[in-house]
């Protein structure tokens, strides 16, 4: 590992995969996202239709809007060369292999380290019974939300194809969580599992939901009513989750919400929230600098 050189971050979910550049001091120097679809030297036409249906947030680099249909070769080209990789893949074995065929690709022979869950690291502790039966996301997304907003008891929330809730002690343990159905995934099981009932997805419905929705919950029409009763389900359950954490704990918990499908879930919740979408990326580069602080 060359000291001094920036840490490459990559957090490859089910439907994009997200990475930045961060140096040795936490500052991020780039940061992209790409698309299964991109990133496959031929995408399947499974993984292109997950890559539309699911509901990721684009984000940006300094250098402007990430193009996600921009393979990572290209995304990559500019940038300096990082000491090592730090990955968290929930997105199965091939995007594993595609990952490190990209990065040989790029810099052949990079360090690489595939992020699993762990007993306990980098001031976090694991309350699973098998601690490395816990998806390196969320493992991640805790170590990330246990810096961002340290000694305070939190609820994370996160919204992606499934949508996860972690339950974090202000002294860094996590108890336990839930794991249900993502807004769009929820939709979309609706139409293919029943006869008369369309196949919604997050991004077909976008111009469903919003304010106008929020004031009149009972639809007039069948896609109405699917992307409301989704959303308030999901709300629903954040909101009860984060009231019984409250009570269980006697104390006014930090509700955190991220995730692709966070700007349509969270505009439907009724009780306060925090709003960061980078916990897991954040996480692995504090997993990245302690790796690095115990590197000869």
């Amino acid at each position: 590992m060359r000291r001094g050189a920036p840490f490459l971050l990559i957090d490859a979910g089910n439907s994009r995969v997200k990475w930045a550049l961060a140096g040795v001091d936490g500052t991020w120097l780039r940061s992209g996202v790409f698309s299964h679809a991109a990133h496959a030297p031929r995408a399947s036409a499974d993984a292109g239709a997950d890559a539309q249906a699911d509901n990721a947030r684009p984000w940006a680099s300094e250098s402007g809007a990430a193009n996600e249909h921009e393979d990572p070769a290209s995304q990559w080209a500019a940038l300096a060369a990082p000491c090592g990789a730090w990955i968290s893949n929930v997105a199965g074995r091939d995007a594993a292999e595609r990952i490190a065929a990209q990065l040989d690709a790029r810099w052949p022979g990079l360090p690489r380290t595939f992020v699993r869950a762990r007993e306990r690291q980098c001031g976090v502790i694991n309350g699973y019974g098998a601690p490395e039966r816990l998806g390196s996301d969320r493992w991640a997304g805790l170590i990330g939300a246990h810096a961002a907003f340290p000694g305070e008891p939190l609820l994370i929330a996160t919204l992606g194809t499934a949508t996860t809730l972690e339950a974090l002690t202000a002294q860094g343990r996590f108890v336990g969580g839930m794991i249900a159905p993502g807004w769009s995934l929820m939709m979309r099981s609706l139409g293919e599992h029943t006869a008369q009932l369309p196949t919604l997805s997050a991004e077909s419905v976008r111009g469903l939901a919003g304010d106008a929705l929020a004031k009149h919950w009972f639809a007039a029409d069948t896609p109405h009513a699917i992307t409301a009763g989704a959303l308030l389900a999901q709300a629903g359950l954040i909101e009860r989750a984060w009231r019984e954490l409250c009570r269980a704990w006697d104390a006014q918990v930090r509700l955190v919400v991220g995730g692709g499908a966070a700007d349509d879930v969270a505009a439907a919740l009724g009780v306060p929230y925090t709003r960061h979408d980078t916990l897991v990326l954040s996480g692995l580069a504090r997993i990245a600098a302690e790796d690095g602080a115990r590197a000869p």
